[in-house]
């Protein structure tokens, strides 16, 4: 059975086991989405349970659409699923993405005007006006210190991990309301331009090289156990979300260790370095 989550770019078929699915995505042809609610589910079925979210702003391939759902695979990282179809807009070129832990989409050029909506780290907009401090899209303003330019990139995967700290424990979670391990290294790593699939087992067969010596964790290395990463802070410190805290929280590399086995959980399955 294929994978229903991440698929090389041309690879159309991954998914298509996945209940109600069009039976060969090669012979259907795509549409191109953008995502125009802050959060959606991505959902394994029309009707399932999560898998993963996308956000404000992100471009999805349409390929079918069917009693108020779309299937739909995802342009950063090829994950597919069902989404509610009013969730879906017109593709749009963006020209700026979210750089703040979260923002607010303002009805007018002011800040004391209503706000129509929250915006997570990642989502993307589309500037159409000047250099004025709160920038204009269709959908309202936007501050332009929370903006930077699509192609612009942070530079350290440890430092954009650390502005979500806090933030809740949400299984499939991609935003600042909510993250899973997964989540939140694949947050982290696409901010600083670096490809990365949504989810853990995922990131372990596509991330990084296999460190061997026991120990010798370095800034930004990935600790993997079955169902779980992390991403090392420092040679005494990790940072994860995870469902003990229900949180985004910093641990200490060898008490986690000792707690995850201790949870049943196993040992490390891998220690990878990017």
């Amino acid at each position: 059975m294929s994978d229903p989550r991440l698929t090389p770019a041309n690879d159309r078929v991954a998914a298509a086991h996945l209940t109600d699915a069009p039976a060969d995505l090669h012979r259907v042809m795509a549409t191109p989405r953008r995502i125009i609610r802050p959060v959606v589910d991505l959902l394994r079925t029309p009707d399932g349970a999560r898998d993963r979210q996308l956000l404000w702003g992100e471009t999805v391939d349409l390929y079918e659409e069917r009693d108020g759902m779309g299937f739909v695979q995802a342009r950063k990282d090829g994950y597919v699923g069902y989404v509610d179809s009013a969730a879906l807009g017109p593709e749009e070129t963006a020209t700026h993405w979210v750089s703040a832990p979260a923002s607010h989409l303002y009805r007018d050029a002011d800040i004391k005007s209503p706000e129509h909506h929250m915006l997570s780290f990642g989502s993307r907009v589309t500037v159409l006006g000047d250099d004025a401090p709160l920038a204009e899209t269709a959908d309202g303003f936007i501050p332009r210190v929370h903006l930077r330019p699509v192609g612009k990139t942070m530079n350290d995967p440890v430092r954009v991990a650390a502005l979500f700290r806090g933030t809740p424990y949400l299984w499939g979670g991609n935003s600042r309301s909510g993250l899973d391990c997964s989540g939140l290294v694949q947050a982290a790593l696409l901010a600083c331009g670096v490809t990365c699939p949504g989810d853990s087992d995922l990131q372990q067969s596509a991330l990084g090289q296999s460190v061997t010596q026991s120990g010798d964790y370095r800034r930004g290395d990935l600790l993997f156990w079955k169902g779980h990463v992390a991403m090392v802070v420092d040679a005494d410190t990790l940072i994860h979300a995870n469902g003990t805290h229900m949180s985004v929280v910093l641990e200490p590399v060898e008490a986690a260790i000792r707690r995850i086995e201790a949870q049943g959980e196993g040992p490390i399955t891998a220690h990878k370095r990017l």
